[in-house]
């Protein structure tokens, strides 16, 4: 895949990687992650499309100089400025988690105008499961602020999130997602100005429910393809029921036996659902 780089036009450098021919489809990651949690996939959609795969602010390749601001609003600019330049008007998108909330963010916001948009497991207008975890790491985040602890952190966050992550959030335990995670935090330790960044983000990211989105559902009016797993604890199937009630024009899909990582779990049902929506 060949790696190229988009500056937003506050400064802003996003690196993403890019391969196939065809319609652009751009598929952005989940928190923490990377563009290669869509590595699984690659081969089979670079055939029918030009698949776009970016590193979001904060990871990766990405930016991360603690001069941004690292707000929703920020983020979901530069995903939507992103989007504008490399794949211009129309865009065929997708994102999982993290991604997928900057992108509905985007278009709420009137920046993005997709062709066709397709959310995975994301928390939509409820609060993230597993509240307890994500509030302790949101403070050990936001510490980082303090001068010293920056280095401390930054060392530190390998030794908590260690390979066996990535195995634990695929119900197949595919061993292979172990590589995705220590490619994620590979460099983290020497980055002390990454870890002031992500203070930031903790800080501005809101943690409690979206009710409004209740009401700014009805202004998605593209076609929009719900693609959830059957047995993802973080994002249960309940929240994605509700909002297809009140999307104009989405539908569900499912895929059986497939947790967070569903290009790991079930990489033939994944591409095979994105092909069929954006094809």
């Amino acid at each position: 895949m060949r790696l190229r780089l988009y500056h937003h036009g506050d400064g802003a450098r996003i690196a993403y990687r890019e391969a196939g021919t065809g319609p652009g489809l751009a598929l952005f990651h989940s928190l923490g992650l990377s563009h290669r949690e869509w590595e699984p996939v690659v081969e089979p959609l670079s055939q029918r499309f030009r698949i776009v795969l970016p590193d979001l602010p904060l990871h990766g390749d990405s930016e991360d100089r603690p001069r941004h601001p690292y707000t929703p609003a920020w983020l979901a600019e530069v995903v939507a400025g992103f989007c504008s330049e490399v794949l211009g008007p129309r865009p065929l998108v997708g994102g999982h988690d993290l991604g997928a909330e900057l992108l509905l963010r985007a278009v709420l916001d009137g920046g993005l105008t997709p062709r066709r948009l397709v959310l995975m497991p994301n928390r939509l207008h409820r609060r993230a499961e597993h509240h307890a975890g994500r509030s302790l790491w949101r403070g050990a985040a936001m510490a980082a602020a303090v001068p010293g602890l920056d280095r401390l952190l930054a060392r530190g966050a390998p030794l908590v999130f260690r390979p066996a992550v990535g195995e634990r959030l695929s119900v197949q335990r595919n061993p292979a997602a172990r590589d995705l995670v220590r490619h994620a935090l590979a460099d983290v330790p020497g980055n002390p100005g990454r870890a002031r960044s992500w203070a930031k983000f903790a800080r501005n990211w809101p943690s409690e429910p979206q009710r409004e989105l209740f009401d700014a559902y009805r202004h998605v009016t593209v076609p929009t393809l719900l693609l959830w797993a059957d047995e993802d604890p973080m994002h249960p199937l309940a929240v994605a029921r509700q909002a297809l009630d009140l999307l104009p024009d989405a539908q569900l899909r499912v895929l059986d036996r497939a947790g967070f990582l569903l290009a790991y779990d079930d990489p033939v049902g994944l591409a095979r659902e994105l092909i069929s929506f954006c094809g």
